[in-house]
């Protein structure tokens, strides 16, 4: 069955805020939207939470990239979303939003109340206006086809989601949209702001000169 848009969501233990993701997207659910959830082997429970809320759980080997390419292979929608489990669509999100469009992604806003978080904020959303190139954060879109042709996410440990932006500015600019998505700022609060922001453009940086992402999900996740 032919659907406008399929959400796909990858997982690994993320128990404590699927439920809270999902049941986000049971409107657009009732209006024909899809939702696929791609875990990579979760022992918390995942799976069998997301399973009542979404319309394919599927299970892959653990790895972002291949998951999300696996629930694509899988999706009926002429657009697909990737959307990451701690992140929130705009409560006023609608399928017409993606109408017409190639590719894109959406600003970003933190949970965190404190006032460090809108800067960040602002300066993630200058950095991918000036740049064309979104996160995962981000919820990224992309018409199926483009996807396709283009072969879908490389299969590296880290920035999948800077890399595939990078070959889809060579097929055109991105749509940006107006709303924000709401993405949580537990990496920021657990590993402290400064620290964060810091790794984040490091690990960026180094990409953009040739790092292996092998070496730099080492950094990542130490």
């Amino acid at each position: 069955m032919k659907v406008a848009v399929s959400i796909i969501i990858p997982t690994l233990n993320e128990a404590l805020g699927i439920e809270r993701c999902l049941k986000n997207l049971q409107s657009l659910r009732e209006r024909g939207v899809e939702v696929i959830v791609s875990d990579g082997c979760s022992t918390d429970g995942t799976r069998e939470l997301a399973i009542l809320y979404a319309d394919n759980v599927i299970d892959t080997d653990p790895g972002r990239a291949s998951q999300m390419n696996a629930g694509a292979l899988l999706a009926n929608g002429e657009f697909l979303l990737f959307l990451h489990s701690d992140t929130l669509l705009p409560a006023e999100f609608s399928q017409e939003w993606l109408t017409g469009l190639a590719w894109g992604f959406f600003p970003v806003k933190l949970s965190g109340v404190a006032w460090q978080f809108r800067l960040i904020e602002r300066a993630i959303n200058l950095r991918s206006r000036l740049s064309g190139i979104g996160t995962g954060d981000q919820a990224l879109f992309i018409r199926r086809t483009l996807f396709e042709s283009i072969g879908g996410f490389a299969n590296i440990p880290l920035m999948e989601d800077v890399e595939l932006c990078r070959r889809l500015k060579a097929d055109s600019c991105p749509v940006i949209q107006r709303d924000p998505v709401t993405t949580s700022s537990r990496r920021w609060e657990q590993r402290g702001i400064i620290r964060t922001v810091v790794q984040m453009w490091h690990l960026r940086l180094a990409f953009f000169l040739g790092a292996s992402p092998s070496n730099l999900v080492k950094q990542y996740y130490p």
